[in-house]
This record gives structure tokens, C-alpha cells and sequence, in this order.
């Protein structure tokens, strides 16, 4: 897999970083995948698939432990500087937030697990509906690494706003039937819990998106305005 890394790197070394990246893309596989099969089962009342869904975090974590420790292989072996480490933090960073997508997608799924039957079907239709966009953000902030593409990966960091926006909406819709009927509270509850995970799993993508552009421009823009991370952009087309 050709990853486009810098070709100033030695041969092996190279190597040994699209093979991490390469463990990276197939962890975001199984994270996507898990995502896909969590908005199933709310949507199916599947059980089944929940608890299938739950056990799939065990690969994440592994695939997590794995590629730490390629990190830290590599950079005890190669010592690597600037240019090189950059690559290496950029990579640790995306799996550890790989590896939370993965714990709030479990969280989202049990959180919802009480409820597969038909009296919350209207709060879970809006559940899925932003869920299938956080997918979407998901798919497109795992393509932005895989084609090294820090332009697609901007794209994906402004799309946090359309989640947060979604979820302030089915948040203050559940408040208003919960004042209407306190005694659906509880039930309620863990529909807002779901819905919470689902805000963070699009909090932990534009997270991802910081890191490839971080990855590819070596500019850190977390916490930077996005007309200083356009000009940025721009000025390094």
C-alpha cells in the first residue's frame, strides 16, 4: 500500500511506516465496521448483534497494543528526528483516539440495549439518522488518512458542526418529552446517553482529522481558528 510518505526516509524505515499506517487503516476497518453494526442493532433491536458489537472491542484494543508497540519499536531502533517522529506521534495520537470511538460505540450500544422494541422508535430513528452521519464523518476522515489528503481532512474537521448541531437538537427534543412525561425518564435516558456517544465519536473524528493534517503539514491546529488552518492550507498548496 502506497501511503505517500516523504521520500527522503531510508528504505526500511519507510517500510516500517506504511506498514504501521497500514495497521492503522485496518484498525479504523474494524472501528467502522463496529460503528455500522451499532447503528444496526439500535435500529433492528438486534441483541444479538449488540453483544456482537461489544465483543469486537477486544480486536480494537489489541490492534491498539500492537501498533504502541510498533511505535515504540521504531523509535528505540531508528531514533528518529523531526519529519520522522512527527509521523510516529501522529500515528499513536489517531489510535488512541481510534481505540475511545471504539469504547463510545460499547457505551452507545448498551446504553440503547434496554430499549430494542418499538416504544422508542421515534427517538431511535433520530439516533440513527445522526448516527449514519457521524458513520459518513468517520469513512471520510479514514479515507483523508489513507490518500494522505490533508484538504479532505479540513472537510472532515468543519463536519463536527453538523453533528453538534444534530445533537443539541434530539437533546432538546428528548427534554421536552421528558417534561411531558416524567415517568418515561429513565427510558428516555439512555436514549440521550446513546445520542451523547455518538457527539463524542464525531468529537473523536474531528480529533483524527487534527492529526492527519498534523501528520502531513506538521502543523499542530488543534485549538487554531480555521481561517489560520485555511490560510495554512493555502499557503502550503
Amino acid at each position: 500500500m502506497d501511503l505517500k510518505i516523504d521520500k527522503h526516509i531510508s528504505g526500511q524505515f519507510n517500510k516500517e511506516l506504511e506498514d504501521m499506517l497500514s495497521h492503522v487503516l485496518d484498525m479504523g476497518g474494524i472501528v467502522e465496521q463496529q460503528i455500522a453494526q451499532a447503528l444496526e442493532a439500535i435500529s433492528q433491536y438486534d441483541s444479538k448483534l449488540a453483544q456482537k458489537v461489544i465483543k469486537e472491542d477486544e480486536k480494537i484494543n489489541a490492534y491498539e497494543m500492537l501498533i504502541d508497540e510498533e511505535c515504540a519499536r521504531v523509535i528505540a531502533k531508528r531514533q528518529p528526528a523531526a519529519i520522522d517522529l512527527r509521523i510516529i506521534l501522529a500515528i499513536a495520537k489517531i489510535i488512541a483516539d481510534l481505540e475511545r470511538i471504539g469504547d463510545e460505540t460499547c457505551r452507545m450500544v448498551r446504553a440503547a440495549q434496554e430499549h430494542f422494541n418499538k416504544t422508542e422508535r421515534q427517538f431511535l430513528v433520530d439516533v440513527d439518522h445522526m448516527g449514519q452521519q457521524v458513520l459518513q464523518m468517520f469513512k471520510a476522515v479514514l479515507d483523508s488518512l489513507a490518500r494522505m489528503d490533508s484538504e479532505a481532512a479540513y472537510d472532515v474537521y468543519k463536519m463536527d458542526k453538523k453533528i453538534d448541531k444534530a445533537y443539541e437538537g434530539i437533546t432538546r427534543q428528548l427534554m421536552t418529552y421528558m417534561m411531558e412525561d416524567p415517568r418515561s425518564i429513565p427510558k428516555i435516558m439512555d436514549v440521550m446517553w446513546a445520542t451523547r456517544s455518538l457527539e463524542r465519536i464525531g468529537d473523536r473524528c474531528q480529533n483524527i482529522s487534527e492529526h492527519v493534517i498534523y501528520l502531513i503539514k506538521g502543523k499542530d491546529v488543534r485549538h487554531t481558528p480555521t481561517e489560520k488552518i485555511e490560510a495554512m492550507l493555502a499557503a502550503k498548496k
